[in-house]
């Protein structure tokens, strides 16, 4: 059996759609970066706390944790990692931030399961994709930001809903932008030996 330790219906629509059978329980977990820490550290570190939290209640498990962090760099500023957005006004300010920029999507994924000695297997890798972003007008901003679909998502958008006419390219895996690099994940569950039942 499979866990999918989020709540986030993306990463659910997406297993399903690659025919991975799971169940979910959703892991709480503080989402706040340490200080200091870089956006890949950062990631690989939530992604593995979400799944241990479940695991250790589902010891004979597998469990899939996963952490997406949108991360911008514009010029002469240090880069800035981008949560869920706290409210609609750090929605706006945060799709002003990617506006006319490119930044990274960064995904952690870790896949934890019954190990010898009570010890879990536990595999972790990083996903990240480049996303190109046109200019975005500020009453555009607004109107995406009242629809409410942002303010669940890693830099308050979905590249999959409204915001897909705003990003020009990619660079990298588009899923990874959904919230959940599936070819990395199925690739990380052959590898643990994990046998869909």
């Amino acid at each position: 059996m499979l866990i999918l330790a989020s709540g986030s219906p993306r990463r659910a629509e997406l297993l399903r759609n690659a025919g991975i059978a799971f169940t979910v329980a959703v892991a709480d977990v503080d989402e706040t970066a340490l200080a200091g820490e870089l956006p890949e550290a950062c990631a690989l570190r939530l992604a593995r706390a979400k799944a241990a939290a479940v695991w250790v209640a589902n010891p004979t498990a597998w469990v899939l944790g996963a952490d997406t962090i949108v991360v911008v760099e514009a010029a002469g500023c240090a880069a800035q990692m981008l949560g869920k957005p706290a409210d609609a006004a750090d929605a706006i300010r945060m799709l002003k931030m990617l506006s006319g920029l490119a930044h990274r999507v960064i995904t952690g994924v870790c896949v934890m399961g019954p190990g010898a000695g009570g010890e879990p297997v536990v595999e972790t890798r990083v996903e990240s994709t480049t996303v190109f972003m046109r200019e975005i007008r500020e009453a555009e901003i607004v109107a995406y930001v009242a629809s409410g679909e942002p303010m669940d998502k890693a830099g308050a958008y979905a590249i999959q809903g409204g915001a897909s006419r705003w990003v020009t390219r990619i660079e990298g895996c588009y899923f990874n932008v959904v919230g959940l690099p599936v070819a990395v994940v199925a690739g990380m569950l052959e590898m643990c030996g994990f046998v869909d039942k």
